[in-house]
């Protein structure tokens, strides 16, 4: 009845509902640990050089780069975030009152085109403006009371946010401070050949690191680019837009003209040419450019993925978890293609015959 087989599965049992009971208890606070782990991981090499220029001080060292990252990320991100809030609620104003109207709009780019589109449009079963502009003005107020829903529920779950908020800076503190000893426990306690350990804990970490700073830095040029063209042509709402391109430029390939291609293309109808022509100019050479030099430089580089991996495992990532799906996607991804090589290399080094 006591014998070590038995032991051992009664303690291998026990330590796997331990661990998914403790999963369960930091599930509230999932993307607190998500964004602390990453940033941590992020700003743990500034952290070693502020540890060699003050040895021996280790929660001063911590601090500092906590003080660091508050600067040049969490405050920034803050600002904008109370910026676009206000944004939000001033555009969904205007498109209740009707100051701003996707209706008219699209009434101007029918009056636009010509009458063979028109014709050829109506062969395809699409003539039917009156139908199509229903639909649309359905779709212009569904879309305004869903932001501003999504206005009131950012004001109510404030608190939540706050929570949240202080449990990352907490968490990341400790991270940044013990994070060399509590990785070297996670590769000891792994029940797994140290090479492999090794190997799959880097890639995890390298994933974490050139996804952040590559797609975020991307994400931020290309949307403040956005913004600044908006904002010359006088387009309502650039800051709102130009948030929209960051978001979306986390999508490889397609990204920021999933926003302002429409919009060039709504000038051009509208008899705005040098504003379309412009703008197309502007963002294939300049925005495209960020996103062609930029991201293989920062993420292709250090986790050696193909992009058509990056864009599937993005996409799919933020579908199931969110906004954090955008580095949950690829590291899951990294680590896939990682232990399938280990398990492929071990295989081959199995079938070799010996010397």
């Amino acid at each position: 009845m006591n014998s070590p087989e038995l032991q051992r599965g009664v303690f291998l049992f026990l330590l796997a509902v331990v661990t998914a009971a403790f999963l369960l208890v930091l599930a509230p606070f999932s993307g607190a640990v998500l964004w602390g782990v990453a940033l941590a991981i992020l700003f743990t090499p500034l952290y070693k050089r502020l540890l060699r220029k003050m040895p021996k001080r280790r929660n001063l060292a911590a601090l500092a780069t906590l003080a660091i990252c508050l600067v040049i990320v969490i405050i920034p991100l803050s600002m904008v975030t109370v910026s676009l809030v206000q944004e939000i609620s001033v555009v969904t104003q205007k498109i209740r009152s009707g100051e701003i109207s996707f209706v008219r709009y699209f009434q101007q780019i029918v009056a636009a085109l010509p009458q063979w589109l028109l014709n050829l449009l109506d062969r395809f079963g699409l003539g039917n403006m009156e139908a199509l502009l229903g639909r649309l003005s359905q779709g212009a107020a569904q879309t305004s009371q869903m932001i501003a829903t999504q206005a009131v529920n950012i004001g109510q779950n404030t608190f939540e946010f706050l929570v949240s908020f202080a449990v990352m800076l907490y968490l990341l503190y400790f991270l940044l401070r013990d994070g060399t000893e509590l990785s070297k426990t996670v590769r000891e306690a792994l029940p797994m050949a140290r090479p492999h350990t090794h190997y799959l804990l880097n890639k995890f970490t390298t994933v974490i690191r050139a996804t952040i700073k590559g797609n975020v830095a991307v994400a931020v040029v290309q949307g403040a680019l956005g913004g600044i063209a908006f904002w010359f042509l006088d387009v309502q709402g650039a800051l709102l837009w130009a948030v929209l391109m960051a978001f979306l430029s986390l999508l490889p390939a397609v990204g920021a003209a999933l926003i302002w291609l429409p919009v060039a293309l709504y000038f051009l109808a509208t008899g705005a040419i040098w504003q379309g022509v412009f703008l197309i100019g502007f963002g294939v050479v300049v925005i495209g450019l960020v996103d062609n030099v930029l991201r293989p430089v920062l993420v292709g580089k250090d986790t050696q993925m193909p992009d058509y991996i990056v864009l599937m495992s993005t996409i799919g990532g933020m579908a199931l978890f969110g906004v954090n799906g955008f580095v949950i996607g690829p590291v899951i991804a990294a680590l896939f293609m990682a232990s399938w090589d280990l398990f492929a290399s071990s295989n081959k080094e199995q079938d070799e015959p010996p010397a």
